[in-house]
């Protein structure tokens, strides 16, 4: 990250989590995707800490974040137990109320995040994603090709993670290039790649994403499905890549319009499914236009 953003440690129950805060003005926290880190948001984060004050935070499980073991029932990475976490996080840095942007399965922690917790979050956005239990249930054979992580991961330990830890760099690698719009890593080259590649050579971090995976497929459709009538309470935007399989396979804003109570707004980016690092302009100008209304 910019030199202009402060390293810190927040301590909760699950153990020590690092964040990043920078700007000020109000605040807004950011949330990464699989297989990435706090570290994706490196040309977006200090475009919106010119008037918020910005805090980056690596997911449980991911990047330098605690990684404890997995569960039987998946609960410990449940998007609600990951949600948990981010309130906690932002309640220890002074900020009761708070903005979130979540991409890929941050974008999940963060709408677990706005259900669960309405009073806490003032605006929220998702990057790239349509509900899981919306694409669960709208599985067919382009889908299940397109997301075949989706299965993978969720296998019974250690499967997935004997697999992928035998070559975790081709596994990180072949996934990002393949879900770009350019269909290679030039997006991600530099620091922010290495530091990809550092996350995934240790087994503890397989584990926990697998069982991130894992808790998708089991307990937070469960929750998802015990809460089907709720909806978003804050105004929500909905970004998405043009040449991605959300594009392709949805109505990406209608299918949010059904999930939001309130304002919903948003369109397509001319990007593969990694906006903040394949469309960092055109990602913060939206973000930024969006917070500030």
């Amino acid at each position: 990250m910019s030199s202009s953003f402060e390293h810190r440690a927040v301590r909760l129950e699950a153990g020590e989590f690092p964040v990043w805060i920078g700007g000020s003005g109000p605040p807004v926290l950011l949330l990464h995707g699989y297989p990435q880190t706090h570290a994706m948001w490196r040309d977006v984060a200090p475009r919106l800490a010119e008037c918020h004050t910005v805090v980056l935070a690596d997911l449980r499980g991911y990047g330098a974040a605690p990684k404890p073991p997995g569960d039987p029932e998946h609960r410990t990475y449940a998007k609600r137990t990951m949600a948990a976490d981010m309130a906690a996080l932002m309640e220890e840095l002074g900020f009761p109320r708070f903005a979130v942007v979540g991409h890929d399965r941050g974008g999940r922690v963060a709408h677990r995040l706005a259900l669960d917790r309405p009073e806490r979050v003032e605006k929220l956005a998702v990057l790239d994603i349509v509900p899981t239990r919306t694409v669960f249930a709208a599985t067919d054979r382009e889908l299940a090709l397109g997301y075949f992580h989706w299965f993978f991961l969720a296998q019974p330990a250690p499967l997935p993670e004997r697999m992928i830890g035998a070559d975790p760099d081709f596994w990180l690698e072949t996934l990002l290039a393949r879900w770009s719009g350019t269909r290679d890593l030039a997006p991600f080259a530099g620091p922010a790649l290495e530091s990809y590649r550092a996350a995934f050579r240790d087994p503890a971090t397989i584990h926990a994403t697998c069982e991130d995976y894992r808790a998708a497929a089991t307990i937070d459709l469960e929750h998802d499905a015990a809460d089907a009538d709720r909806r978003i309470a804050c105004p929500l935007l909905v970004l998405w890549g043009a040449q991605g399989l959300m594009h392709r396979l949805f109505d990406v804003l209608a299918t949010w319009r059904e999930k939001a109570a309130g304002p919903v707004f948003g369109r397509a980016l001319p990007c593969g499914h990694f906006l903040p690092e394949e469309a960092p302009e055109a990602t913060a100008s939206a973000l930024a236009d969006f917070l500030a209304s």
